[in-house]
């Protein structure tokens, strides 16, 4: 099944699940996200912010597809953007460092290397834009506190795809991906072929040569 990584935009939100859409537990504050769910206005201000900081900054997320189902998605932006980053005993977030938030693979896709390709695609768009890392709070034990949580990204599936601990925390800790080392690994990839393409060819043609 082929895969599909696009931008988040107003015209695909829709795309992320019904929980996802009405969640603004990134979004707001924790006072305005209680307000907003007590009127049943989340969904409207999760499209404000999307529409708020498309227009500010820039793209700010990316939806994953399998053939043509929606599996996954991300979301990010800069910590100034991202109101419950400052709730978080291991804030602030470092001023050079855009904040990875939302974040949702379908339960029957995980496993596959979809969020591993996410990830990439974030430090793709990022390091066009001239951003240097990415940072994210973990949630160190997942399985203690289900529920709202869920928002928050387990610690150890940023730890699989390069992220590193830059402050600690028994539940909350903040993670780090520099971009060039997020991307090193293709460029090494890329050099590697290109070296042994370039030794199949000199030893086709040192063969041509001596059969002629």
């Amino acid at each position: 099944m082929s895969r599909r990584v696009v931008g988040v935009t107003l015209d695909n939100l829709e795309q992320l699940p019904l929980h996802c859409r009405r969640c603004v537990y990134w979004e707001l504050a924790p006072h305005l996200r209680e307000q907003a769910e007590e009127f049943g206005e989340t969904e409207v201000e999760k499209e404000a912010w999307v529409s708020g900081v498309l227009l500010e900054w820039g793209s700010c997320g990316r939806i994953i597809h399998s053939g043509e189902l929606p599996v996954g998605f991300v979301l990010y932006a800069p910590p100034s953007a991202v109101p419950r980053a400052h709730a978080f005993p291991t804030s602030p977030p470092s001023a050079d460092a855009v904040l990875l938030t939302a974040f949702h693979v379908a339960p029957e896709f995980r496993g596959g290397g979809l969020g591993r390709v996410l990830v990439q695609a974030v430090a793709k768009d990022l390091t066009r834009r001239g951003v240097r890392a990415i940072e994210a709070f973990g949630d160190a034990r997942p399985d203690d506190d289900p529920g709202e949580h869920t928002c928050v990204v387990p610690a150890a599936f940023l730890q699989s795809v390069g992220f590193k601990t830059v402050q600690p925390h028994p539940r909350w800790p903040r993670l780090r991906l520099e971009l060039r080392s997020a991307i090193s690994w293709k460029e090494d990839v890329e050099a590697a072929l290109e070296k042994l393409l370039g030794q199949v060819s000199v030893t086709t043609a040192t063969a041509s040569t001596a059969r002629a």
